[in-house]
This record gives C-alpha cells, sequence and structure tokens, in this order.
C-alpha cells in the first residue's frame, strides 16, 4: 500500500468519523426542538444553545482544518485535503440524518448549513453538489501529483476561485432573513449558485485538462 493511498483512507476514515458525529448531534438537537420533525419556520432555541450551535460549528471547521494541515505535502495540497475531508464529512452526515431521522425525505428540502455569521440556507441538492465537485477535486488533484504533474492553478486563478467560492457563499445566505424572522424559504437563488460555482471551479478545470494534456503528450513522446 503506498504512501497516498494510506493518507487517502486515514483521511476517509476521519471524515466519516465526523460526519457521523455531526449527525448524531443533529438527531439530539431535533428530538429536542423538533419531535414532530424538521420544518421551518425554524424553533428560536436559548441563546446559551444557539451560542453553543456557533461555537460547535466553528469548532468543526477548525478540527477539519487542522487535519488537513497535518496531512498536506505543501499548501495547496492542503486546500485539496480540506475540500476532500469537508465534502466526506459533509455527504456522511446526510447520509446518518437520512438514517437516524429519515429525513431529507428529498433532495429539496431546506437546511440549515451554517450559522456563521448568519444563517446560511438551501435546499439539500445544493451543498451535496459543492461535496460531490470537492471529492472529485481531491481525486484529480492526487491523480495528476502521482503523474508528477499539478493542477493547482496560478494566483489570478486563485482569485477567480475565491470570487466564485464567494459566490456560492452569497447564494447560501441569500435568505437568511427568512430564518430571522420566522418565515419559510422561497426562491434560492439557483442561477447565482451555478454561476458561481461554475466560475470557482473553472480555474480547477483548466487545470485538470492542462495535466491531462502534458501526460498525452509525454505519452505520445515515447521513452527516450
Amino acid at each position: 500500500m503506498t504512501g497516498r493511498v494510506r493518507r487517502a483512507l486515514g483521511l476517509t476514515a476521519f471524515a466519516i468519523a465526523m460526519g457521523i458525529l455531526e449527525s448524531v448531534v443533529v438527531l439530539y438537537l431535533r428530538e429536542l426542538y423538533y419531535p414532530g420533525g424538521f420544518r421551518f419556520p425554524i424553533v428560536r432555541m436559548p441563546d446559551r444553545v444557539a451560542v453553543a450551535e456557533v461555537i460547535r460549528e466553528a469548532a468543526t471547521i477548525v478540527m477539519l482544518a487542522s487535519v488537513a494541515a497535518l496531512a498536506r505535502r505543501h499548501r495547496a495540497d492542503g486546500f485539496f485535503v480540506f475540500g476532500f475531508l469537508f465534502g466526506v464529512w459533509d455527504l456522511v452526515y446526510y447520509a446518518g440524518l437520512r438514517i437516524f431521522l429519515s429525513w431529507p425525505d428529498s433532495f429539496g428540502a431546506w437546511d440549515i448549513l451554517f450559522l456563521i455569521p448568519v444563517p446560511w440556507l438551501a435546499p439539500v441538492i445544493y451543498p451535496v453538489v459543492v461535496s460531490l465537485l470537492l471529492i472529485v477535486g481531491f481525486l484529480a488533484h492526487e491523480t495528476a501529483e502521482a503523474a508528477g504533474r499539478s493542477i493547482s492553478p496560478s494566483r489570478i486563478g486563485w482569485a477567480v476561485a475565491v470570487g466564485g467560492a464567494s459566490g456560492v457563499a452569497a447564494s447560501f445566505c441569500w435568505r437568511f432573513r427568512d430564518v430571522l424572522d420566522g418565515r419559510v424559504p422561497q426562491g434560492f437563488p439557483a442561477a447565482l449558485f451555478w454561476t458561481a460555482l461554475a466560475t470557482a471551479a473553472s480555474p480547477f478545470v483548466r487545470g485538470t485538462l492542462d495535466a491531462l494534456a502534458g501526460r498525452r503528450s509525454r505519452e505520445a513522446a515515447g521513452p527516450r
């Protein structure tokens, strides 16, 4: 077993465990505040519980980032590792909720994603798509590096990716007032989400295509 495979297995095991832990915590919260099933408008939790939930969310991100920092081979590698951890954690979290609570009942079900700095909310399909892309990005990165290539963008590419990611975050925060005002969310800004996601992914797609082109060029040249 190579070092890359061992690392990937260790990261996967950690992310799965984190996802299960997250879903169990939410199981407790929903049994307390939504015994009849999760729904909007949300139930207002006591302030100390709400503060504790924000702290828990922040601690979870710190844990994922810390493992990524420990496992990384270089700076850009840490980004892909964090994305992989986040993606697996998120997918396992939703799988756990489905097993424990039979929720979500569809990919169109609205969920609260984060509370920092304002509530993030969206139909479940959108964070699932993001998580899948993060996992695919890590796999492409690992494949390229194993072949001696890199899909890491240039500085301009990173700026484009950050701008696109900011747009994705904005789409998730678009209806935060609905949560604060006790309303049922309506009308997710899908056009903003897909445009921003495509923008964020484009530098990595280009890097992947360039890496594949370089590999094919070397194979066509043959041994020297």
